[in-house]
């Protein structure tokens, strides 16, 4: 039998490696911003065009690297971080394994222009699919520019599952944040299609949070300190009331590497247990500093996950610490019994002596005289004739002894939801008799026997086939604001609102004005109260940032259902039998009544068969 075991080829080997650490335009950015900061350098410049589609940039002033070098760093596991197999459990630097500049070489055109401070001129080097164009010296200043260009250019498959330019450019500026974040002495700079997106020169890791998501970020964190001999943390978690429905501001960093951990984000949302709502996550920039040798950075391509050698632990220290840090800064709301709070004294009167209240008194009025006063503006108190009083009366014959008068006589009831809908739909001959069942189920009689519907799940439904006309036909109508409402958003929530704006301004959502840090909007669709504008916002970043969906139909489905959800009747909510009746013809009216726009049932039917069944 032939032998049919054989090497890969060099260059299929990087394609396949190319896999494992390129899947975006983003992870050529985690990797080329990586190694500038394991380069020394203090400032460094990304330089992005369509997405990192066309063009990714990273330019840094570090210590450069020498002709020979430039050429050997684009071999497989070619590195400077690791000589010997222990080196692997004391890390200290971002990239090691020496896989990064290899993969990127063989999916994509690269250009490197690197010099050392000693040398005089620098080196030049262009590859093409693992392919050498040439290596030539150059001029340019100390440190190294790294140019990508045609991202999968030899891969169209690849290329052709890439989304569009403003969502893989959300996902670059998601990775500029988590390395900016942490490294907050290092200046950075994010420029897209030659406009500036960042400029944040080196500060501390406060003014770093500040400078990425707004001015208005600083009044909402709470540092946190902690020091142990298993973890040292630091950061800072925002106030409880500033909770957001999306999870955009969470960030771990251990020993200044961004990571995800669902079991620490379990115990930062245990210690803000019973301060926020349920639906709500709280944000939070906190750094841990951990021995090298008690974690595992490599079980991950991408080195987001980290392995640690006693979880538990770290998570007991986390969750109290965090519990410390919001106790400590009064942000638990505290109640204290021994204290009068009517003996306390107001500010405004706090240096202020007492002040003796003084009585006039008008020693020469007398009520009783009869003479009309004129004069001080004094009212007369002379008794007015009886003369006439017959007239009050006229018009009120009597007609009987009638009680016809009392028989419209109305009484007030328990307070009950407005009717969500209008009258003119109520009439249709399929359901006469409706009551509502613990303020959560619509029981409806049918020829057959009786329908029990969930009333959230269907208003959901009503309202999900009302928006979807509405952005399909443009047809929406928007009231007006008496004052426009401006809202605070971070640079990457205002990029999401860019790109769904056309299909908001369908729907009634009226922009006046989209700046660097706030969104103002003069108009909102009829059905969306002013109060809610902001919980709904923030509810469709969230969607999006969780779907990441971009193109046509996915965009105003994911709209559609973010607004139903919001708008719709929720469970404890009380209609009228107006209301109940609408909402049940409206349901059986749409394309589909069966399923909500997230796939649950809507209703079951009850037979007259099946109650019979149960009296057997």
């Amino acid at each position: 039998m032939a032998d049919i075991i054989q090497l890969l080829p060099d260059h299929v080997a990087n394609q396949i490696a190319a896999g494992e650490v390129v899947q975006r335009p983003a992870s050529v950015v985690k990797e080329l911003m990586e190694n500038a900061i394991d380069a020394g350098g203090s400032t460094v410049k990304l330089i992005v065009k369509d997405g990192g589609k066309t063009l990714i940039q990273v330019i840094d002033d570090g210590v450069g690297m020498s002709a020979t070098d430039a050429r050997l760093s684009f071999e497989r596991h070619a590195t400077s971080k690791i000589r010997k197999a222990e080196d692997l459990f004391n890390l200290n630097t971002n990239g090691f394994r020496g896989e990064a500049l290899a993969s990127i070489a063989a999916i994509a055109h690269v250009e490197m222009q690197t010099r050392t401070e000693q040398d005089e001129v620098a080196s030049h080097i262009r590859i093409e699919g693992s392919k050498i164009i040439f290596q030539e010296v150059a001029v340019g200043p100390k440190g190294t520019s790294m140019m990508v260009k045609n991202l999968f250019f030899n891969i169209p498959a690849r290329r052709n599952f890439l989304k569009s330019t403003q969502v893989e450019l959300r996902h670059i500026i998601d990775e500029f944040q988590r390395v900016a974040l942490a490294h907050p002495s290092i200046a950075f700079h994010l420029y897209n299609n030659g406009s500036e997106i960042f400029n944040l020169p080196s500060s501390n890791i406060r003014q770093r949070i500040v400078n990425i998501f707004g001015g208005k970020t600083n009044e909402k964190l709470v540092p946190v300190q902690e020091e142990t001999q298993v973890v040292t943390i630091s950061g800072f978690i925002s106030k409880p009331e500033f909770a957001k429905k999306s999870r955009g501001e969470q960030f771990f960093f251990v020993n200044n590497r961004f990571i995800r951990s669902p079991y620490l984000h379990h115990a930062i949302v245990a210690a803000f247990d019973g301060l926020i709502k349920k639906e709500s996550h709280p944000g939070y920039f906190l750094y841990l500093t951990v021995d090298p040798a008690s974690i595992d950075i490599n079980i991950h391509p991408t080195k987001t996950e980290i392995k640690f050698d006693d979880e538990h632990t770290l998570y007991a220290i986390l969750r109290s610490t965090v519990k410390h840090s919001l106790g400590q800064f009064n942000v638990i709301p505290a109640l204290d019994f021994e204290q009068d709070q009517n003996l306390e004294t107001p500010y405004d009167y706090k240096n202020k002596s007492a002040h003796q209240p003084g009585v006039i008194v008008d020693a020469g009025f007398n009520p009783f005289k009869e003479e009309n006063w004129t004069t001080g503006g004094r009212p007369n108190f002379q008794k007015q004739s009886t003369k006439g009083w017959e007239s009050l009366y006229v018009g009120m014959e009597s007609q009987g002894n009638k009680n016809h008068e009392f028989s419209s006589v109305s009484f007030e009831s328990d307070t009950i939801t407005g009717s969500i809908f209008d009258d003119s739909k109520i009439g249709v001959d399929s359901v006469t008799t409706t009551f509502q069942l613990r303020r959560k189920y619509i029981v409806a009689t049918i020829k057959s026997g009786m329908v029990v519907i969930d009333q959230s799940r269907a208003h959901q439904r009503v309202l999900y086939e009302k928006f979807l006309k509405n952005i399909t036909v443009k047809g929406a109508i928007s009231q007006q604001l008496l004052f426009p409402l401006s809202l605070t958003f971070s640079k990457s929530d205002r990029a999401i609102i860019v790109e769904i704006q056309e299909n908001l301004t369908t729907i009634g959502f009226v922009f006046e004005a989209i700046g660097e840090e706030e969104i103002t909007i003069t108009g909102v669709p009829l059905s969306v109260p002013e109060s809610g504008v902001s919980m709904i916002l923030e509810q469709l970043i969230s969607d999006y940032q969780q779907d990441f969906v971009v193109d046509g139909f996915s965009q105003t489905d994911v709209l559609s259902k973010t607004l139903a959800k919001s708008l719709a009747v929720k469970t404890g909510e009380m209609l009228d039998s107006e209301s109940q009746l609408a909402l049940v013809n409206d349901l059986f009216a749409c394309k589909e009544s069966q399923l909500s726009p997230f796939n649950k049932s809507i209703y079951v039917t009850i037979t007259e068969s099946d109650i019979d069944k149960k009296f057997m």
